[in-house]
């Protein structure tokens, strides 16, 4: 039992490894402009991600590219939770952009999920987008990548420098090849003579053998107080997180491994209900929002460096919609943010850790 107990600990504890992202990844983003659907234009974009990956975090560049009409490039930097496999791929700055006159250049943050399907990995999720000139909402959508061996462009000069530091112990670590001696010509060699066998000593008599004393091992008794780590649970998704669509709409960073974040029914007290799920796991259930605050006090750790907090309403109150207001104490920092959520549709809010510069 212990044995199976064992290996299924160590299937897990290799399951649960970081995944390197390192290489390049390639694909397409879309936004969710209803009006462009309803007038069948293509808004898709191809948009490649060049990646640099070292322990959870990561650096790269991004290519986003359609036709004639767009070119761009950024520099980027992202994280991913080791064990979720969530990642963030965040847009820093344009380094590079060709447009047409009268356009926007906007940066990304996308909130992706790894996977990988025998031989095939890839990212996908959603992206929220903000110009880079006044720092307005430039439209949000969704993100599809795979991983690739080539790129469209060129490879960046540090995934050549990771090729090369992949492939020096490989060539470091093949053992010298050793030729064997040929002997030199017209030189004989005088045949080795055997050394003469020894022979055996005489038995020494049972009576003067010195006897060992046998060594009995006492039974191993399991400490009580030892905790005895067990195999943890699949998350169960709720259904109301699943079926209904999650929409992204504010993203915190903060400095601080703690945060506090109270609701408040924003302006009239109209009997708006909600439910709080953390990372998928329910921490409220069903509170009507009112003056008097719902407060959670959320952790960011060194395993968990964000968090997702997802409002979903129970009712719509006595005047539509579901309508909160979140303040959000990050030590000396706080936000405000006025959330809005339906039947149809869940609000995110996600709180990203960022160290103090």
């Amino acid at each position: 039992m212990r044995t199976a107990l064992l290996l299924l600990l160590s299937i897990l504890a290799l399951n649960t490894q970081a995944q390197d992202l390192t290489g390049i990844w390639r694909g397409q983003f879309r936004s969710n402009n209803r009006m462009m659907q309803l007038m069948n234009i293509d808004d898709r974009y191809k948009f490649e991600v060049q990646i640099d990956h070292r322990g959870k975090e990561f650096k790269g560049v991004t290519y986003s590219y359609k036709t004639t009409e767009f070119f761009g490039k950024a520099d980027a930097r992202g994280t991913i939770h080791t064990g979720t496999k969530k990642v963030i791929l965040e847009e820093l700055k344009i380094v590079e952009v060709r447009m047409r006159a009268g356009s926007d250049a906007c940066i990304m943050t996308c909130f992706l999920q790894y996977a990988k399907n025998g031989n095939e990995e890839f990212l996908e999720g959603t992206y929220i987008s903000m110009n880079t000139s006044d720092s307005s909402d430039c439209g949000r959508g969704t993100v599809f990548l795979r991983k690739v061996p080539t790129s469209d462009f060129f490879k960046e000069p540090f995934l050549v420098e990771r090729e090369k530091e992949k492939k020096k112990p490989l060539a470091s670590g093949k053992p010298p090849v050793r030729t064997p001696a040929t002997p030199k010509p017209g030189v004989k060699k005088s045949p080795q003579t055997q050394p003469p066998a020894k022979k055996p000593d005489s038995p020494v008599a049972e009576s003067t053998r010195p006897i060992e004393p046998k060594v009995v091992e006492k039974p191993k008794v399991e400490d009580s107080n030892r905790e005895i780590k067990r195999p943890t649970q699949p998350l169960v998704i709720p259904p109301v997180l699943k079926n209904r669509e999650n929409e992204i709409v504010k993203v915190f960073t903060v400095n601080t491994r703690e945060i506090t974040v109270s609701l408040y029914d924003n302006g009239t007290i109209d009997k708006d209900t909600v439910s709080v799920y953390l990372n998928k796991k329910q921490v409220v259930y069903k509170k009507m929002l009112s003056l008097s605050p719902i407060t959670l006090t959320i952790q960011l750790d060194d395993d968990n460096d964000y968090q997702e907090l997802v409002m979903v309403a129970e009712n719509l109150g006595e005047i539509p919609p579901n309508t909160s207001l979140m303040v959000v104490k990050a030590g000396n920092q706080q936000f405000e943010a006025r959330i809005t959520s339906n039947e149809q549709k869940n609000a995110v809010v996600v709180f990203k850790y960022e160290k103090p510069k």
